[in-house]
Formats: structure tokens, C-alpha cells, sequence
């Protein structure tokens, strides 16, 4: 029981060690990943070689299938252009396969140590997120020495050897079983790595270790399509197109794993390395078949997959890219985006909500109550977006600007939550019982009105580019509304002791109207508050500080 446990101890470390490596490469190069790939499909020999080398960095296809479906599913890019880049991903997954089948177990301690001499001191910087990069490929090549040990173990006691004279070869079974460990370990990579390390220490017999190795190459095709199952029609092409590759490459290498062990087994002692050499034949083969079928491949795929009918003119697109959240860095950026676009709805709003004041127009009320809807779905897309980014594979920064935008969504949603009360008491105080301000109260409102817009167009200035600057200059428009605010009450005041009939009959709408603006530009000067944090420009308190008594 000990031995077992240890065995799947080992499994767990192995799998992790693959995720450490894959995160840590992503917050280190995500950007970079996808220009390269982006700038690397006008050929199909450049797009594989491009997919070789972006794998092999990330130690998984289907982080490499996800980024590549977010340029179609873009537009970027055309299927056929970017089905080759998944093909050289799956050799660069089979060659990173052949590397770790070496014994490496000695450069293990090294690459813990200087991963964790790097990460512990600054883990948010680029040195931090390299020390993850080398603590993720020192636990790797750990994981795979002690997954030796156990089997090695295991191997020798009375009942295991039993069980193994029993097991006859199933090829469907094996591929089946291959299918099943690679999505739920995420990873065919550790799958044919752990089932390399069984082959080596007569585990399993070869023969039910290649079934195994094409089952896993099966499972991450297939692991890709179900990552993207709720993405856009268009960003599901390139994980089904992979997934006909690793179909066509099944049926093209099983019926050679007979030839395999009979012409390859002879030169190649190790088991271990046959299976490995196996996993790069069978992508190398699936290459070579597929390269110059992929247009009619892509064919196949969109018929099978036909994407929605182009939106109407003036749709927006949305920006909440599923595809994206592959790349922790580019999917913060897509939700920056779509925040600015609910900044947009919410100016639509306060615009309106001027002509309302005006007009007195009920329909136009009862359509700006509706845009509110509109403000609150925004901010529940974004939000729940954002619970999908992985913090732990965001940098500090990026931790940081995801901070700012879910602050930043709050203040917009509690400024459209403000507009619609405003709406409220205008329709029940104002347009229903058939009142107007005076001319001087709506001069004073329109006046307020005009540095709010101005001042929700900074915050939004202030929100896309972090300039500190900008966000000093809210904070003291800030300081200048709110004492605007306070004058125009006085003068409010004074116009009812004048007795002036419109401010009598509006007094008490007047004093919450400009008390709402205040409130609403608070929201929007708040946007300055992180940005200035960062910056460490802000006084600790706005308390003024007692002044000692004299003689103390």
C-alpha cells in the first residue's frame, strides 16, 4: 500500500511540475508567445516550426491549440493557416517527451535550488517567474526518477507480478485508458512520460505502452475540444481540426505498432526510449500525412462546424475572449476593454440623463432606466470573466491591473445604480407633477452636469494609461466639485428666501439632484485612488494632525 501511494504521489508531483512550468512560461513570454505565433502563419512550414517551438516552452499543446483558436476566433487568421500550427505543436510536445526520457535525476536538486534562490526573494519579478520556470522542470525530472523507484518496487512484489503474467494486450482498451489519463491529468505529456517510466521498470508490458502513448496524443485533441465547448463557434475550429489529425494519425499508426516493435525494438534497448521515440514517430508521421491536407481539413471542419452569421451592422463585438484566459496577460487586457465599453454605456447615460432634465421626455426616461440593465450585465460579464483568470498565473503587475479593473466596474455600475435613482425622482418630482427648475437652478445643474462628463472622460483616460499625472488632476476636480456643490446649495437657499416659485416647488429635488452629481463624481475620482497608491502619492490621511501644546 505504501509503494502504491508513493507511485501516485509521484503522478501528482509530475503533473504538477508540467502546470508549474506551463504557468511560469506564460507570465514570462504570453504576450511574445502569441505575436510569434501571430506573425509566423504566412507558410505552413513556418506556422509548424513556430507551434514546435512555442510547445516546447510551454510543455503543452493544448495551451498552444487555445491561443492559436483565439486568432481565429478573432478573425486574425484563417482556419488554414492555423490548423499547421497545431501540428508542430504535437512535435514539440513528442520532442520535450524524448528530453525528459534521459536520465537527468542529477541536474534535479540543481534546478530546485536555483528556482527556489530565485522565486523566494521576488516572485513577481522576471527573476521570480524564471526561479517558477526551474522549480516546475527540477519537480519534472524529481517526479519521474521517484515514479521509477515506486514501479521498480512494486514490480517485484508477488502480486503485481501476477496480475502483469495476466495482462494480454487490448489495443482499444489501452487507447481508451490513454484518452481518459490525459484529460484528467490535463496533460498527455506527463501521460506518456509516466508511461515511459512503467515501461522502463517493467510496469507495463512496451506493447500496452504504445496503445497507451496513442491514446493520450487522442485525449489531447480531445482535451482541447472540451476546453473550448462554451467558446465562439470560431474559436472551436482549430481544437476540432487537431482532433481530426490525432484521428487520422490512430488510425495510420496502430496497425504499425507490430512493425514498430519488430524493425525499431532491435536498435533501441531501452524501453523507455521506444516509447518515447514512438510518441515523436507518430506526430512526425501525422505531420508529414497532414501538412498539405490541412485546407481540406479546414473545409471539413467549417462545414462541420459553421460559424454564426455575421453580426449586424453596428453589433459590438465582444471583447470577453474564452480563448483568451489561455493567456492570463492577453485575457486582462480583453476585460480592460470591455470595461471601457461600460464606461461608454454609462457616459450614454449621464448625456441622456441632461436631455431628460430638459425635456421632461418619459419615454426617453424609461429607455435610460433599460441602459442601466445594460451597466449591470457589463459589470456581471467582467466580473465573472475575471473569476476565470488564474491569479496564481498572474504577474504583480497584472494582479494589480486586475485589482483596477474589478474597482473600476464597481464605481461604473454604482454610477448607472445613482443615474437610475436620479431618473427615479425626476420621473415622481419633477415631470409627473409638471415642474421646472428656475433658470439659474438649471444653469448651476448643467454647469455640474458638464464637469462630471468631463471628469468621467478623464477617469477613463486615467484607467486606460495609469498617468499619474491625470489622476492628480481628478483628484483635485474632486475638491472643486465638491465645493461647487456646497455653493450652489447656498445659492439654492438663497433663491428660497427670495421666494423665486420654481425653487419652492423643486427645493427638495434641487438639493438631492446636485447631492447625486457629487456622489457620482466621487465614484468616478475614486478610479485615481489605485493608480496614485501604485505611485505612492497619497497622504496616508486627509486628518489634519493636532497641533502639541505649548510647553510640551
Amino acid at each position: 500500500m505504501k509503494h502504491l501511494l508513493n507511485l501516485l504521489s509521484a503522478i501528482a508531483l509530475l503533473v504538477w511540475g508540467i502546470h508549474l512550468v506551463r504557468t511560469g512560461v506564460l507570465r514570462l513570454f504570453g504576450a511574445n508567445l502569441r505575436r510569434l505565433l501571430a506573425h509566423s502563419v504566412g507558410t505552413r512550414l513556418k506556422a509548424a516550426l513556430s507551434g514546435i517551438g512555442v510547445t516546447a516552452l510551454v510543455q503543452s499543446s493544448t495551451a498552444t491549440a487555445l491561443i492559436v483558436s483565439s486568432f481565429v476566433g478573432q478573425g486574425l487568421v484563417s482556419l488554414a493557416a492555423a490548423l499547421p500550427v497545431m501540428l508542430g505543436a504535437d512535435i514539440g510536445s513528442s520532442l520535450m517527451a524524448v528530453l525528459f526520457s534521459f536520465d537527468l535525476s542529477w541536474l534535479s536538486p540543481l534546478l530546485i535550488f536555483l528556482g527556489v534562490a530565485l522565486f523566494i526573494p521576488s516572485q513577481g519579478s522576471t527573476a521570480g517567474r524564471v526561479g517558477r520556470v526551474l522549480i516546475g522542470l527540477g519537480l519534472v525530472l524529481l517526479a519521474l526518477d521517484l515514479v521509477r523507484e515506486a514501479t521498480l518496487v512494486l514490480t517485484q512484489s508477488a502480486p503485481v507480478k501476477a496480475l502483469l503474467a495476466t495482462l494480454t494486450s487490448d489495443l482499444l482498451l489501452e487507447i481508451a485508458t490513454g484518452v481518459l489519463l490525459a484529460v484528467l491529468s490535463y496533460s498527455s505529456l506527463a501521460v506518456v512520460l509516466l508511461t515511459a517510466s512503467l515501461a522502463a521498470s517493467g510496469g507495463i508490458p512496451v506493447e500496452v505502452a504504445l496503445g497507451l502513448v496513442l491514446g493520450a496524443n487522442l485525449g489531447s485533441g480531445l482535451l482541447g475540444v472540451l476546453t473550448t465547448l462554451r467558446s465562439p463557434v470560431a474559436a472551436r475550429q482549430v481544437p476540432a481540426g487537431n482532433l481530426a489529425f490525432k484521428v487520422l494519425g490512430v488510425l495510420l499508426m496502430a496497425p504499425l505498432i507490430g512493425l514498430w516493435l519488430r524493425h525499431v525494438r532491435p536498435y533501441v534497448g531501452e524501453p523507455a526510449t521506444l516509447v518515447v521515440l514512438f510518441h515523436l514517430a507518430f506526430n512526425l508521421s501525422v505531420c508529414l500525412v497532414c501538412i498539405g491536407l490541412t485546407p481540406t481539413i479546414a473545409r471539413w471542419v467549417e462545414a462541420w462546424l459553421p460559424r454564426e452569421a455575421p453580426p449586424a451592422p453596428g453589433t459590438r463585438p465582444d471583447h470577453l475572449d474564452p480563448s483568451a484566459l489561455a493567456t492570463p496577460s492577453l485575457a486582462i487586457s480583453c476585460a480592460a476593454r470591455e470595461a471601457l465599453h461600460q464606461a461608454d454605456v454609462v457616459e450614454s447615460m449621464l448625456l441622456g440623463l441632461l436631455t431628460l432634465i430638459k425635456t421632461d421626455d418619459l419615454k426617453l426616461a424609461a429607455d435610460l432606466r433599460r441602459v442601466d440593465d445594460d451597466v449591470d450585465a457589463l459589470y456581471s460579464a467582467i466580473k465573472y470573466y475575471l473569476t476565470k483568470i488564474s491569479r496564481e498565473a498572474l504577474g504583480e503587475e497584472e494582479s494589480r491591473r486586475w485589482t483596477d479593473i474589478i474597482s473600476f466596474t464597481i464605481n461604473m455600475e454604482q454610477i448607472g445604480d445613482a443615474i437610475e435613482r436620479v431618473i427615479i425622482d425626476l420621473e415622481d418630482k419633477k415631470i409627473k407633477p409638471g415642474r421646472h427648475f428656475s433658470e439659474a437652478g438649471m444653469a448651476e445643474i448643467c454647469d455640474l452636469h458638464g464637469r462630471l462628463i468631463a471628469n468621467l472622460r478623464l477617469g477613463m483616460s486615467v484607467f486606460l494609461n495609469g498617468n499619474v499625472r491625470d489622476a492628480q488632476k481628478l483628484l483635485e476636480e474632486k475638491v472643486r466639485f465638491r465645493e461647487l456643490e456646497r455653493a450652489y446649495a447656498v445659492s439654492h437657499l438663497g433663491r428660497l428666501s427670495e421666494h423665486t416659485v420654481p425653487s419652492i416647488e423643486t427645493s427638495s429635488l434641487h438639493i438631492d439632484l446636485i447631492s447625486e452629481l457629487k456622489r457620482i463624481n466621487s465614484h468616478i475620482c475614486s478610479i485615481a485612488y489605485p493608480i496614485l497608491d501604485s505611485a505612492g502619492a497619497l497622504a496616508p490621511s486627509r486628518l489634519r494632525l493636532p497641533e502639541a501644546a505649548p510647553g510640551r
